[in-house]
């Protein structure tokens, strides 16, 4: 396999889920290989072409079935204005109303920057990108669309991400101080007694709590639903027919929600790392914890064989390693470097799961465990703020650790007591021993939330779209590779492309097969037959 360069490994970060949870830095719950050919041939079907855009800036034409009270903000021209020194990214800001059934009602701002397309003569369009979470923000994704987009796609289009709504810069949802936030984390989050459950509890109340007095009316109104009607908006803002998207992990669930909406005015969409939309919460908690226990193994494989493994010399030495550390820190968190900081279990889980999204991290964690096992818990506190991207000066740097908790909460039914995750806790330990009970108390904010759920599992068909390309990759620890499978399996036109390797995601990962095959979709058009795997490399 080839080693990734520096682009390809900070790609690979940006697009880590931004999963935080009560308590850990996990979802609060977002067929065999052999059976393949690889095959780069292209597909009978072809992707909607190259659709004729208005002049950049301008509004697309309106479709007839947009609603008269949502007319003026389909035909806003949006303002652009250069937001980075030296730099050709423009930004600007995009009026959406707060309520889809209140059109005249109040209205947010949503931050929207681009990148123009490289080769203006040749200029396809906009590519919208989505980074995932929910709470990634599309605003700094696009930022970076040089180490996340390829060369030949930034030369064709202008490359746009927004800040979904209650996300970073777009109304954002705030629930909890940068000091309250630390506590938030590292509470204990696979409660072993009544006592702790019960507290874990009162932390959720207060995270919700939070959430309703610092972030008023938005708070209700932050659904993927809402998002994906916010991004029919942009489209006709940008002058764009159909959306052209690339979604990454929650962004699939985000495009493929998009689709099922306005199967019309979809375009070329990519989603890579697919959410299955039918599954429950509960499903969906049980079926990742089963995840990042097979990336878990993937890497503790990898550890032991190798001469200077911290874990030992076998699978088996290994896991009992990591049981007997996990189980100590329970008891007593170790010290790290800053004095007012421990590493507790809840903050070493978070550790250890960081680097299993990015093989490239796995060396990072083989020097953390040697470090924590021997008593200094900084090397997994480090990996652990990475994750909830906290800064070393103790702020937060953005608001991605609530905005999950806020869109997951109203996407789909969740837990609703203590009693109800203490019955669910056998069968998630039992799919995950080291990850299940922390996906699944991690979602026990949802019982305390001031609003109720408006959405619900079912599957997404979007009847009438062009193909849409869906990837997944075999040994994924946030989104399993059957869930791929089935997206594209729900979709009428949906077209399953395979990555063969570990880590989340395909697309910029180091393997030049997926890359090609997703520009070329892109680009021209044309998607690969369905059933394509990409070997590992």
């Amino acid at each position: 396999m080839r080693q990734k360069s520096a682009k390809q490994l900070f790609a690979a970060l940006t697009v880590l889920i931004l999963m935080v949870a009560t308590g850990c830095a996990l979802a609060p719950r977002a067929s065999d290989s052999a059976g393949r050919t690889q095959d780069h041939g292209g597909s009978s079907r072809s992707a909607a072409g190259p659709v004729a855009t208005a002049e950049p800036g301008e509004p697309a034409p309106m479709p007839s079935d947009v609603p008269a009270g949502l007319r003026p903000y389909y035909e806003q021209k949006l303002h652009w204005v250069k937001c980075t020194s030296g730099a050709s990214f423009q930004c600007a800001a995009l009026r959406v109303p707060l309520d889809y059934s209140r059109p005249g009602g109040q209205s947010i701002e949503l931050a929207v920057l681009r990148l123009p397309a490289r080769d203006r003569a040749k200029r396809l369009g906009s590519l919208v990108i989505n980074p995932g979470g929910p709470g990634g923000s599309g605003v700094e994704y696009a930022a970076a669309a040089p180490w996340v987009v390829s060369k030949p796609v930034i030369a064709r289009y202008d490359i746009v991400g927004f800040d979904p709504r209650g996300v970073g810069k777009s109304a954002p949802v705030d629930c909890l101080t940068d000091k309250q936030m630390d506590h938030y984390l590292a509470i204990d989050g696979s409660p072993d007694n009544t006592t702790e459950q019960n507290d874990l509890m009162k932390e959720a109340r207060f995270f919700a709590n939070g959430c309703k007095a610092r972030s008023g009316a938005v708070l209700g109104h932050v659904s993927t639903k809402d998002a994906a009607r916010d991004m029919d908006v942009l489209r006709s803002a940008l002058g764009d027919k159909k959306l052209t998207y690339l979604g990454k992990s929650y962004g699939t669930f985000l495009g493929a929600t998009y689709a099922g909406l306005f199967p019309k005015r979809a375009g070329r969409l990519v989603l890579d790392g697919a959410i299955d939309p039918t599954l429950s919460a509960r499903a969906l908690g049980l079926e990742q914890a089963k995840g990042f226990e097979v990336a878990l193994r993937a890497f503790i494989q990898d550890c032991v064989s190798r001469k200077d493994c911290p874990l030992g010399s076998s699978v088996s030495e290994a896991y009992r390693t990591i049981d007997d550390f996990l189980a100590r820190t329970d008891k007593t968190p170790l010290k790290t470097n800053d004095p007012s900081r421990k590493l507790t279990q809840s903050l070493a889980v978070t550790g250890i799961i960081m680097p299993l999204y990015v093989k490239e991290y796995w060396p990072r964690l083989r020097t953390a465990m040697r470090s924590a096992l021997a008593g200094n818990g900084s090397g997994l506190l480090a990996l652990a703020d990475e994750y909830v991207e906290r800064n070393p000066n103790g702020t937060y740097r953005n608001n991605s650790g609530e905005a999950i908790v806020a869109v997951n909460c109203l996407d789909r039914p969740d837990l609703k007591s203590v009693a109800q995750a203490r019955a669910e806790q056998p069968a998630f330990e039992k799919a995950s021993p080291r990850f299940g009970s922390y996906i699944l108390w991690g979602s026990l904010s949802c019982a305390a939330w001031p609003f109720k759920p408006t959405g619900r599992p079912g599957p997404i068909h979007a009847k009438g779209a062009p193909p849409i390309l869906v990837i997944g990759t075999t040994r994924d620890p946030a989104t399993p590779y059957d869930w791929a499978v089935r997206l594209a399996k729900q979709l009428d036109s949906g077209v399953l492309l395979t990555r063969d390797g570990d880590g989340h995601t395909g697309y910029m990962q180091g393997n030049q097969c997926i890359d090609q095959l997703v520009d070329r979709f892109l680009i021209d058009g044309k998607p690969p037959r369905s059933g394509t795997e990409c070997p590992e490399g």
